[in-house]
């Protein structure tokens, strides 16, 4: 697995019931399901992703995550995994929301703009950044909301959320000790855990 998968895999309880957005080939999910006794479904949106999943035995659901997650009950599982996938998303911020009603808890992964070799590919070549993170050209890039580190905090914290766990990785995922001191310039890829604040929570649904 990545090294962001294994990091996730760590975070993640013994027999947790859990729902992987935007879940690529199920990798993650299958070897949950296998060391972990962890049950659950992942949703997935490309054809070939699905057929991986499939073929590992792995529970999918073909569903756009930007149509929310309407088909979910409030605390249907008990944590809601989405890597790579935010940035992608018409409403991030309400993704947030949809994940924290369904699950009291969720990992989140997504590149950090912020990262120092972007600031530098930007301020001096004056172009789109084009690396690990993201790899794509600005005019086909699934990506419509980057974001940084930085950003993605101050978002929890309108939110009342409270952040559990954080860490971040190079290009390659891996965690490195300049990123741990200084993660919005030395890291590439930034990753979260976050739960909802009961009495906020309870509040919103009064």
């Amino acid at each position: 697995m990545r090294a962001d998968l294994t990091l996730i895999y760590g975070w993640v309880p013994e027999g947790a019931r859990v729902l992987d957005l935007a879940c690529g080939d199920g990798t993650l999910l299958d070897a949950l399901a296998r060391d972990r006794k962890v049950s659950g479904y992942g949703l997935e949106i490309d054809p070939d992703g699905i057929t991986a999943c499939l073929e590992k035995g792995v529970n999918v659901i073909e569903q756009d995550l930007n149509r929310g997650l309407a088909n979910f009950d409030d605390d249907a599982y008990d944590m809601i995994i989405m890597t790579q996938a935010l940035q992608a998303l018409r409403r991030p911020d309400l993704m947030l929301d949809e994940m924290l009603r369904v699950a009291s808890e969720c990992i989140i992964t997504f590149p950090n703009f912020a990262y120092w070799r972007h600031r530098v590919h930007l301020g001096i070549r004056g172009y789109m950044p084009v690396s690990k993170s993201l790899p794509h050209a600005w005019y086909d890039t699934p990506n419509i909301h980057l974001s940084t580190f930085n950003d993605f905090e101050h978002l929890c914290r309108q939110k009342g959320l409270i952040i559990n766990d954080r860490a971040v990785g190079n290009g390659d995922h891996e965690g490195h000790w300049s990123s741990r001191w200084w993660p919005n310039l030395f890291g590439e890829t930034a990753i979260f855990r976050i739960s909802r604040d009961q009495g906020h929570y309870r509040s919103r649904k009064e």
